[in-house]
């Protein structure tokens, strides 16, 4: 599952995460999903698209933290950030920008943000960075720490191979070795990485987490091994990198087949030195930290198309941990369609669904490509309908066995609208690729980032037809 260092659904304790937050926009765009997960946590989710409005909110409520967008006003948001601060001098503020660029970002910081964000902001970065923030704030008192990883579920499987793999990781965990894990996505790898924090004796130190794939390449050295004073333009003070910030706790690298060669080069050197070099700093600085690698690529295969160094590779792959996709693990799909009622029947305050064999036997029959995500997602919405019929009725529909259409074919007819053929065709080049969206850009011959908008305006306008449904 894509998550941030910190996984606000995963959390079973709601007090400590029961704040409110503010957010000012001016087309920031942040996706709805994130805003909804973080309200049935607890967290209270202001909005306004005024300054006037903005610093009158900060100065009648408390608030956890303030998340401007840059072009909030003509000054990209500085003069509110000085305003709000001026009012609030504790207040944590995040910027969004636009404007990939080491030297946007440090006069940001210079101005009192505690941290920027990359437009469009996703639905993973958007929550990492609330749950942290708030998080530092509450257990700590200190914006320069990273939260330490709140406990999670048990990973829940009845499979030998997975058990196998669970009984490795706690072998390994909180040792110097470095631990890839691969997979499909939807498998639950990052599960698995925390899963091994937890189990280690790093688990009272930071766990952080870095999506690779997420940062630009202009950005990446510095925010893993951060710079020194001076080190360019702007950089008025020292920034801790990814890798400081990790102390003697657990530094995950995920989607490390993102990371571009010429950065593979120097965290090879680190990896093997257990030393990093800020950018602009004559000396070296030890880091302990347990690295965790992810990638739901063949990275054999990238190795010899020359995309990821070979001595890389094998730096990485100490402890390899393969997680099989659920179609694999069938007798894992019980267990977890429990799980997921239990959960999502206290989040929403429904009554537990029961199912019959032959509801069972459907779900267990299924191809499910996308994995335990899938399948979680079925059955959150299977709960939110509030009725057995429901769940049967999607299962029915949704959930015949994939091999039965073929993806490759797309009927177009007249009478359909150009979006509905565009969003058929992302949605089956998707399903070609397994779900790899940088391959799936390129093969629509589009960005990575429109691809993404198009994927949430997807997401959006079903969730908000599910919500009609519903209310019905």
């Amino acid at each position: 599952m894509n998550l941030p260092a910190i996984n606000i659904e995963a959390c079973p304790s709601h007090d400590a995460l029961s704040s409110s937050i503010l957010i000012v926009e001016g087309g920031q765009d942040i996706p709805s999903d994130a805003i909804r997960r973080l309200r049935q946590q607890g967290v209270g989710v202001d909005m306004v698209d005024g300054v006037e409005k903005a610093i009158r909110m900060v100065t009648q409520q408390h608030y956890a933290l303030a998340m401007i967008d840059s072009d909030v006003d003509g000054r990209q948001g500085i003069h509110l950030l000085e305003r709000m601060l001026s009012d609030a001098p504790d207040l944590p503020v995040v910027l969004t920008t636009a404007a990939a660029s080491v030297r946007h970002a440090v006069e940001a910081m210079q101005k009192g943000a505690v941290d920027y964000l990359m437009k469009p902001v996703s639905a993973e970065v958007f929550e990492g960075c609330v749950l942290r923030l708030i998080s530092n704030r509450a257990n700590q008192g200190s914006q320069d720490k990273v939260a330490p990883l709140c406990d999670e579920n048990p990973f829940i499987t009845n499979c030998p191979v997975v058990k196998k793999i669970l009984e490795t990781g706690r072998a390994v965990a909180g040792s110097q070795a470095t631990v890839l894990i691969t997979g499909e996505s939807g498998t639950g790898k990052e599960v698995l990485a925390a899963y091994i924090h937890r189990h280690s004796c790093r688990n009272d130190s930071p766990y952080v987490a870095v999506n690779c794939a997420a940062l630009p390449d202009t950005l990446m050295e510095s925010e893993l091994f951060g710079y020194e004073k001076g080190a360019f333009t702007g950089a008025i003070s020292r920034k801790i990198g990814k890798f400081e910030q990790a102390g003697k706790g657990t530094l995950v690298l995920d989607e490390i087949s993102e990371m571009p060669l010429t950065l593979q080069a120097k965290l090879l050197r680190v990896l093997q030195e257990r030393r990093i070099d800020r950018i602009g700093s004559d000396r070296q600085v030890p880091f302990d930290a347990q690295v965790i690698a992810i990638s739901n690529r063949n990275l054999d295969e990238l190795v010899q198309k020359g995309q990821m160094r070979e001595d890389l590779y094998y730096r990485i792959n100490v402890v390899p941990l393969h997680l099989p996709p659920l179609r694999s693990r069938r007798s894992d799909i019980p267990l977890l369609v429990d799980h997921f009622l239990q959960r999502y029947s206290t989040l929403y305050q429904r009554q537990t669904l029961g199912l019959d064999t032959a509801m069972m036997a459907s779900l267990e029959g299924h191809v499910w490509k996308g994995n335990i995500r899938e399948l979680e997602n079925c059955i959150e919405r299977a709960v939110l309908t509030d009725s057995l019929p429901s769940l049967n009725s999607h299962t029915g529909n949704d959930l015949a066995p994939m091999a039965a259409e073929d993806p490759a074919i797309m009927t177009i007819r007249p009478g359909l609208s150009v979006k509905a053929v565009e969003e058929v065709l992302i949605k089956r080049t998707l399903h070609e690729v397994n779900d790899h969206r940088e391959q799936a850009a390129k093969m629509l011959g589009i960005s990575i980032r429109t691809l993404r908008n198009k994927l949430n305006e997807y997401k959006n306008r079903a969730e908000e037809q599910l919500e009609k449904d519903s209310s019905r």
